[in-house]
């Protein structure tokens, strides 16, 4: 038997199928209309492995996407993961799910995530991973903005940082709408350690990581607070153990939270598609939240004007993309910190040759 997603593949004609169903209802011009004339939302995941699926299942049951493109370079996986999401439609919003192999699938997205990467081969040094990396992405981004001119990227792959900043020179994109995902899943692990030994809701924690996605991440605990009341001050008066040695330790403790899920399953997926679909209802609702996230720091808190670096501060996110980046009051060994985390992604992207 044949196998189809849909009845047409199996040579059932479905034009003006639903006229048997329903009686066409007029409106006041007598003209019976045909589509609704909202503007319809498509989002585009390239690379469907373990993240691109746990992002894309997440904005599915968010209802964030009229249509969802899904993208990978292994065919039967792909059709596979397509079809698991498609019969579960009965459950669902009703959002369209198509997939390809041909990058062109993604035409007229308004937001198009990418997660494909090379992943990193026994005793190859990282150098050697972002060279392949660069390399795939010179396949992946100057085609997404050829099909979709005016969209948004949002750079998932991993080192995402250096990445991002890729993604920017090969696009052509104006830096507003170049968007890595950064430190926002570093800030909901801080603020879920520090939830859960204050017993209060990690919602209502405001804590950041910024810099780089990964070891040399910046911990600004001079803003952390809960309901307004600056947390750092509380802590060191209640418990004397909360010395720099502490805080170096919490911010190694979130650092390494990653490696320990990938240690026990293998990898991780489930919080960075709730931390990614949260990215996305947030630009595409034109919500304007703030967000630690990868965006051009130059200029910032002592970073040079002639280092074009991406890393993560916070951000206020829309509809056009970034539309500001807080200039945080950062104490003076943070900005330090800040600066080295810099620095080190600046000697990185200088080795690629853009």
């Amino acid at each position: 038997m044949k196998k189809a997603s849909s009845l047409s593949e199996l040579g059932f004609d479905a034009n003006g199928a639903a006229s048997g169903f329903f009686r066409p209802v007029a409106d006041d011009a007598g003209a019976t209309p045909t589509s609704h004339r909202r503007r319809l939302t498509k989002v585009s995941v390239i690379g469907a492995g373990n993240v691109g699926m746990a992002i894309a299942q997440t904005i599915l049951t968010r209802d964030l996407a009229d249509e969802i493109a899904l993208v990978d370079a292994l065919p039967d996986k792909l059709r596979g993961e397509m079809l698991d999401l498609q019969h579960a439609a009965a459950f669902l919003p009703r959002t369209r799910l198509v997939s390809d192999t041909d990058i062109a699938v993604t035409r007229g997205s308004d937001l198009a995530i990418v997660t494909a990467g090379a992943r990193q081969i026994p005793g190859e040094t990282r150098l050697n991973l972002l060279q392949r990396n660069v390399a795939l992405f010179r396949k992946i981004v100057p085609a997404l903005a050829q099909h979709s001119p005016d969209a948004i990227l949002l750079i998932v792959s991993n080192p995402v940082d250096i990445l991002t900043y890729v993604a920017w020179k090969l696009s052509g994109f104006p830096v507003n709408r170049v968007i890595g995902s950064g430190t926002n899943l570093d800030s909901s692990r801080f603020r879920f350690l520090l939830a859960e030994h204050l017993d209060v809701n990690a919602q209502d924690v405001q804590a950041y990581m910024v810099g780089e996605h990964g070891d040399s991440s910046v911990a600004i605990w001079s803003t952390v607070s809960v309901a307004g009341m600056p947390v750092l001050k509380s802590l060191q008066e209640s418990h004397s153990s909360f010395d720099e040695e502490a805080l170096e330790g919490i911010r190694r403790a979130v650092v390494n939270s990653a490696y320990e899920v990938i240690s026990l399953k293998g990898y991780t997926s489930w919080a960075i598609g709730y931390s990614v679909a949260n990215l996305v209802a947030s630009i595409l609702r034109d919500q304007r939240r703030i967000h630690p996230v990868s965006v051009l720091a130059t200029g910032f808190h002592g970073i040079a004007d002639d280092h074009e670096v991406f890393l993560s501060l916070p951000a206020r996110l829309g509809r056009g993309g970034v539309l500001g980046v807080a200039d945080m009051e950062l104490t003076e060994e943070e900005a330090r910190r800040l600066r080295r985390s810099a620095k080190t992604l600046w000697e990185n992207t200088q080795l690629l040759g853009l």
